[in-house]
C-alpha cells in the first residue's frame, strides 16, 4: 500500500511545501506521534497555534459538548459562545469592539477594510497603510503587498495598491513614508515569520506617538504574538502602547480555526452590511476559544511561558557559546530563533526530526521555536539536547 506521503503527492496542490517528512496521527501536550508510532517533541505547535498543547482537556471537552449542542447557525442570529468569548476578549484587552473571522489573513483583510473606511470619514479618503519589510500578514491577494517581502509579489501582479513597506524598527522610515494618503501603520510587535525580529524597547512607543501626532491609526497584527506567546496575554502589553486596531488568530482557538478583528470605539466604523463571514465566530470554534482563553487567564499561562521561555533562551545561548556555526540566538517568551552563519537550517531541522524533535526552518539560515506554552523546563532540556546532538553532527 502506498504511504500517506505518496498518496498526498497525487492529489494535493503544491501551494506550500511539506518539508518535514512525517505523517502525524496523534498529539498530547507538547508531543505528537506519527503513523509508525514514533514520538516527537513538537516545537512548532501548529505555527504558534496549540498554546495549551495538543488535545488539552479543557478545549476538547468544550468542543465535544458544543458539537453535541450546536455547530453553527447564521450570523443573523445570536449565539451564546460568541457573546461570551467577545466579552472575555474585550475584558482582557484595551479594545472595545470585536468581529470574528476564520484566519489571521482574513482578520488582517478586515482590518484594512476598517481603516480605509475610517480614512474616508476622517482623513479625506486616505487609504495607504505603512507596513514593515520582513513582515508577514497573510497570503491573500491584498496581504501579499502588505507583507514586506517584495520578491513574493511578482507572480501575482498587479497586486492591490495601498501599501508602503519600510524598514522595521526604524521610526524615521515611517515618518518619511507618511503622506496625506496615509491612514494607518500596521506592524507585528515582534516579527515572527521574518525571523523573530525584536524591535528596540521604544520603537512601538515612537510609532504610537507619531500616529497620534499625524492622526493615523495603529494596527497591531498579533496573530502570532497574541495569547501568551511573548509572555503576556497580548504582545502590546510589553511595549507600553495600545493599538487602535488589533488582529488575532493562531493561539486564540487552541487548535481550531478562529480569528478576531478588534478595535477601539473611535476606530470601529463598520456598519451593518460592511463586512461579514459565513463561518466566522460559529458556536463550535467560539466554545473552543472560550475554553482555551479562560484556562490561559485563570492559570496565568503567559507567566509560565515567560519563565520557561527565559530558561529556554538561556539554554539556546549555551549552544551559541559552544558552536561557532551559531551566529545569534534571540527571542522573547516562547517565540525564539537560532540563526546560523551559513544556510544550513533545513539540514539541522531534518536531523532533529530524525531524532524526535519538530522545528521550523524559518529561513535558510535560521530555525524558529514556537512550542506549546505549557512546555516544561525538562522538555526544553530534552529539545535542546536533541538540537545539540544535531549541531555536533553538523560540525563533526
Amino acid at each position: 500500500m502506498s504511504t500517506w506521503i505518496e498518496r498526498e503527492s497525487n492529489v494535493y496542490m503544491r501551494a506550500g511545501g511539506r518539508r518535514l517528512k512525517a505523517t502525524i496521527v496523534r498529539g498530547a501536550g507538547a508531543r505528537v506521534w506519527d503513523d509508525a508510532g514514533k514520538e516527537y517533541l513538537d516545537f512548532i505547535g501548529g505555527w504558534a497555534v496549540t498554546n495549551l498543547g495538543h488535545c488539552h482537556p479543557a478545549i476538547t471537552q468544550a468542543i465535544v459538548q458544543q458539537a453535541q449542542t450546536l455547530l453553527t447557525t447564521s450570523n443573523d442570529l445570536y449565539t451564546i459562545p460568541q457573546v461570551e468569548l467577545a466579552e472575555l476578549l474585550i475584558q482582557q484587552s484595551c479594545l472595545d469592539r470585536i468581529f470574528f473571522a476564520n484566519s489571521g489573513a482574513e482578520a488582517n483583510e478586515g482590518a484594512v477594510k476598517l481603516v480605509r473606511k475610517w480614512g474616508k470619514i476622517n482623513r479625506n479618503g486616505a487609504y495607504e497603510i505603512i507596513t514593515a519589510l520582513h513582515s508577514f500578514h497573510g497570503r491573500t491577494l491584498s496581504m501579499v503587498p502588505a507583507t514586506g517581502k517584495p520578491e513574493g509579489r511578482a507572480p501575482y501582479e498587479p497586486v492591490p495598491a495601498g501599501f508602503v513597506n519600510v524598514e522595521f524598527d526604524d521610526i524615521a522610515a515611517i515618518k518619511g513614508a507618511t503622506t496625506a494618503q496615509t491612514v494607518a501603520v500596521m506592524l507585528e510587535p515582534v516579527q515572527g515569520e521574518g525571523g523573530v525580529n525584536i524591535p528596540s524597547d521604544d520603537y512601538l512607543r515612537q510609532v504610537r506617538a507619531w500616529c497620534d501626532q499625524q492622526g493615523l491609526l495603529l494596527i497591531l497584527d498579533e496573530v502570532q504574538t497574541g495569547f501568551g506567546r511573548l509572555g503576556t496575554l497580548f504582545g502590546y502589553q510589553q511595549f507600553g502602547v495600545e493599538p487602535d486596531v488589533m488582529t488575532l488568530a493562531k493561539g486564540l482557538g487552541g487548535g481550531v480555526p478562529i480569528a478576531a478583528l478588534m478595535a477601539k470605539e473611535h476606530a470601529a466604523v463598520f456598519q451593518p452590511g460592511d463586512h461579514g463571514s459565513t463561518f466566522g465566530g460559529n458556536p463550535l470554534v467560539c466554545a473552543a476559544a472560550l475554553a482555551s482563553t479562560r484556562y490561559m487567564v485563570e492559570h496565568n499561562i503567559p507567566q509560565h511561558a515567560r519563565k520557561v521561555g527565559d530558561y529556554f533562551l538561556g539554554q539556546l545561548r549555551r549552544l551559541e557559546d559552544t558552536y561557532d556555526i551559531v551566529k545569534e540566538v534571540r527571542g522573547r517568551g516562547m517565540l525564539l530563533a537560532l540563526e546560523f552563519q551559513e544556510n544550513c537550517a533545513m539540514e539541522v531541522v531534518t536531523n532533529c526530526l530524525q531524532k524526535g524533535l519538530i522545528l521550523n526552518p524559518v529561513a535558510d539560515n535560521a530555525i524558529r521555536f514556537m512550542p506549546p506554552l505549557i512546555v516544561t523546563e525538562a522538555e526544553v532540556d530534552e529539545a535542546v539536547g536533541i538540537l545539540d546532538a544535531a549541531l555536533k553532527d553538523k560540525t563533526a
